[in-house]
């Protein structure tokens, strides 16, 4: 019997203070392709900690080149043939795929999507780029999988329905035992309301609205309200000045990357995420595993798993004002949710849901 190999290649960089839901997924996804008769390589475009991939096969390109660029090198620096390549946050229908299809022999190639779009849609060159790409490369990808309804349309309405036969839906879903989850939704004995936001800090997470929010609300009401923010980013230090020029510094907290979100997650009412781009969030997955509420806005995948008063509040991205009136209700009592938001998550959005199904294209 023939080795079966596997090989998957990750726009993604391996950090220590960053073990988050792809991760888990990637080495559960290792685990079960193993016990299906697999030998799987994995390709990152850097690893600055490998301690969580024990016993997984990891290969670095160590910030020197693409990932792309570095698998089809190493392909033909060694040889090596694999039945099926899989790939993760890179982009579709470049000539990587072609290239990498014949110089590895590979008969089932698979492109997991998780690109967000731009809130506006792309300028019309793009669009005409990446239609042309649809049309000449393709034939090479067996299957394109979108992690949400809103990805997968997208797939066909970037690349055109020569792909639409080919495309299909894998929602994205979480390990819901590594979360500590929220007993009740009670407030502290002062009545205030603890806010959390988890999220690189870059323009497209819209965090800049969230301050202009803040400084909307009445004096009062600010005084009743926290929010902690974990992440980093290009935008931190403007941030934080936007803050102080707002005079509204004293309601944030600024605690950089954590690898302890599935246990900090409970200690928090609310998760905000104001972003303007999002395929089919994780974070909004965590924060409902831990039974916290969410905050964010209609792009992407979002509207797919947030339904309005049941696990959270929706609004418009860049709608300062809609998101400083869902502050202030549930400050005041006016909003909130009382339910478990968990279980949803734990019935529909689980890790070997998602894992299986993904196995299951290997077949």
């Amino acid at each position: 019997m023939s080795t079966k190999r596997l090989a998957v290649v990750c726009n993604y960089v391996l950090r220590p203070d960053r073990i988050g839901g792809m991760d888990r997924f990637f080495v559960a996804y290792d685990k079960a392709a193993k016990a299906k008769g697999y030998e799987v390589d994995w390709f990152f475009p850097d690893v600055l900690d490998k301690t969580f991939y024990e016993g997984v096969t990891v290969f670095s390109a160590e910030g020197n080149s693409s990932v792309e660029a570095f698998f089809l090198n190493y392909l033909e620096e060694n040889g090596k043939m694999y039945s099926t390549l899989v790939t993760h946050f890179t982009e579709l229908c470049t000539p990587f795929y072609k290239k990498a299809k014949h110089a590895g022999r590979i008969k089932n190639l698979i492109a997991v999507d998780h690109n967000p779009r731009p809130l506006n849609g792309f300028p019309l060159k793009k669009q005409l780029k990446n239609r042309l790409k649809g049309y000449l490369h393709h034939k090479a990808i067996d299957r394109f999988i979108g992690v949400s309804s809103y990805t997968a349309r997208h797939i066909v309405k970037d690349l055109g329905k020569v792909v639409v036969r080919k495309t299909g839906v894998i929602y994205n879903g979480i390990d819901t035992s590594v979360f500590k989850k929220r007993a009740q939704h009670d407030l502290d004995s002062q009545g205030n309301v603890h806010f959390v936001v988890v999220s690189h800090l870059r323009e497209s997470k819209g965090l800049q609205d969230l301050i202009d929010a803040l400084a909307l609300l009445k004096p009062d009401l600010q005084n009743n309200l926290h929010i902690t923010i974990y992440g980093e980013g290009p935008l931190e230090e403007g941030l934080k000045q936007q803050a102080k020029d707002k005079a509204v510094d004293q309601l944030l907290t600024f605690k950089g990357s954590s690898s302890e979100i599935p246990t900090i997650l409970a200690d928090y009412e609310y998760l905000i995420q104001p972003t303007y781009m999002e395929c089919f969030s994780l974070s909004i997955l965590e924060s409902l595993s831990a039974n916290v509420p969410v905050i964010t806005t209609t792009v992407g995948g979002n509207p797919e798993i947030i339904k309005e008063g049941e696990n959270g509040f929706l609004f418009r991205p860049k709608d300062k004002n809609a998101l400083a009136n869902i502050i202030s209700e549930v400050v005041t009592g006016q909003r909130g949710i009382n339910r478990d938001t968990s279980l949803l998550i734990e019935k529909d959005y689980s890790l070997d849901r998602m894992v299986a199904e993904h196995i299951n294209l290997l077949d």
